[in-house]
């Protein structure tokens, strides 16, 4: 298995999202949802599915650039790894900042922004289409030489870092708020009030927005999300909602230039004949909280998505043992699981417990075809039986008679969004006047 400390860290990430839940419990500040903590996890494994997948091609063109362009023959050794830990940091900080302030980039970044809650889980919610904006902003450090491995290793544990600062339950740090990424500062970062927006982009050293004027204290605790809420447990739609809105956009444009203003502007810079102003101001958002009506579903829902995490787990931890086409299968079934889970949150009725079995039946027998590594198959069998007698349980007790069991926070009206705004625009209370333009 390959060093990936991000990889390694799953345990005590999950670890500790459950020591967050207990201390939640016993003093009440309650952060998380089932419907919101599922979906940061289903866009996290998206995320670690693709990087699957296309890892060999981000290492593989910065192998290629350092071999192009090395400016020195820098050495692998400890000093050389604290210069790249360090400068690793720096490249994120402007990563980040141009995919906060590039409307095309926004959309490899608006997932992890997209919860309109703050704890652990958050930070597990990452997008699958990052990579290919942000890779070319570390290509520096292959041009001055630094290797590959060391690399891939701080960029690791610039992760692993951040990890810990998606919390509401630390505060402020005294002396390490100067220098550090903090609870407190990430909190200002992921705030839609207005004073908030474009804040805090470091990854550990929060010298970098100190340093560029990007810096912002927390002052009162933010309301968290993005402008144009999602409105979606779905984690491939998270994934692809702001890039539909955006081509929509470009091709209703007038010109090449409102094209280019359209992906390369920052989110929401739009002129107003082109497309309606409907953001929203950050203190009139109703948080989305769509949820199945009915306990014992929902408990179905939860414990099903620990066994496909627990099978996404198994495979991330074997699967350089196994053929490409056996990765891809068993990826697609994750997939589809991950979206089916979405489907869970705010369907109950007989066709998705049908649907629930069959996905189970389907891994099966995909693990019959690849060959069953590690004995997983009559685990996957026994499963499915032990489903087999909850879905009867559920829809027998249940009070599913055509009716629904969907819970609305809010009429389905107002969550319906008008789509010639790109998803997660994140502008500031006051539009701009005709041709103008606003901060993402």
């Amino acid at each position: 298995m390959q060093l990936n400390p991000v990889l390694l860290s799953i345990p005590v990430f999950f670890i500790l999202m459950a020591l967050e839940v207990v201390f939640e419990a016993v003093t009440g500040r309650h952060t998380y949802r089932l419907n919101d903590a599922l979906t940061n996890i289903s866009t996290g494994i998206l995320n670690q599915l693709t990087g699957v997948f296309v890892k060999v091609v981000t290492v593989g063109v910065y192998v290629w650039v350092e071999a192009q362009t090395e400016i020195f023959d820098l050495p692998a050794n400890g000093w050389t790894f604290l210069a790249v830990f360090v400068l690793y940091d720096l490249c994120y900080y402007w990563s980040h900042r141009m995919a906060h302030e590039v409307s095309l980039f926004w959309g490899g970044h608006v997932v992890h922004h997209q919860s309109e809650e703050y704890n652990l889980s958050v930070a597990l919610r990452q997008s699958a289409t990052s990579f290919i904006w942000s890779l070319p902003f570390y290509l520096p450090l292959a041009i001055f030489g630094f290797d590959p491995m060391q690399f891939l290793l701080a960029g690791g544990l610039n992760l692993v870092y951040q990890f810990w600062i998606h919390t509401n339950h630390i505060g402020k740090l005294g002396p390490l708020e100067w220098v550090l990424n903090t609870p407190s500062h990430h909190r200002v970062h992921h705030g839609r009030d207005p004073k908030y927006i474009d804040k805090n982009y470091a990854g550990v050293f929060i010298i970098w927005d100190r340093l560029f004027g990007t810096f912002q204290v927390e002052e009162e605790r933010p309301r968290y999300g993005i402008t144009k809420p999602l409105n979606s447990w779905d984690p491939v739609y998270a994934n692809v909602a702001h890039y539909k809105d955006l081509f929509k956009l470009a091709a209703r444009a007038r010109s090449p230039r409102e094209i280019g203003m359209v992906l390369f502007g920052k989110p929401g810079a739009i002129s107003l004949p082109l497309a309606a102003d409907e953001s929203l101001q950050a203190d009139s958002i109703v948080k989305y909280n769509q949820l199945v009506n009915h306990r014992g579903w929902n408990w179905y829902t939860g414990i099903q998505f620990t066994f496909t995490t627990a099978i996404t787990a198994f495979f991330l931890f074997t699967r350089s043992d196994w053929p490409i086409m056996h990765q891809g299968v068993m990826a697609g079934w994750i997939a589809l699981s991950l979206i089916l889970s979405a489907r869970k949150l705010v369907r109950f009725n007989p066709l998705i417990m049908v649907a629930d079995a069959l996905r189970l039946v389907l891994l099966a027998l995909i693990l019959r075809w690849i060959g069953d590594p590690s004995g997983m198959l009559w685990i996957v069998v026994g499963w499915i039986g032990i489903t087999l007698i909850c879905l009867i349980v559920l829809y027998t007790k249940s009070s599913y008679h055509g009716h629904s069991h969907n819970r609305h926070t809010r009429n389905q009206q107002e969550l319906r969004q008008a789509d010639c705004i790109p998803s997660g625009n994140r502008k500031p209370d006051n539009p701009p006047e005709k041709g103008g333009s606003v901060a993402s």
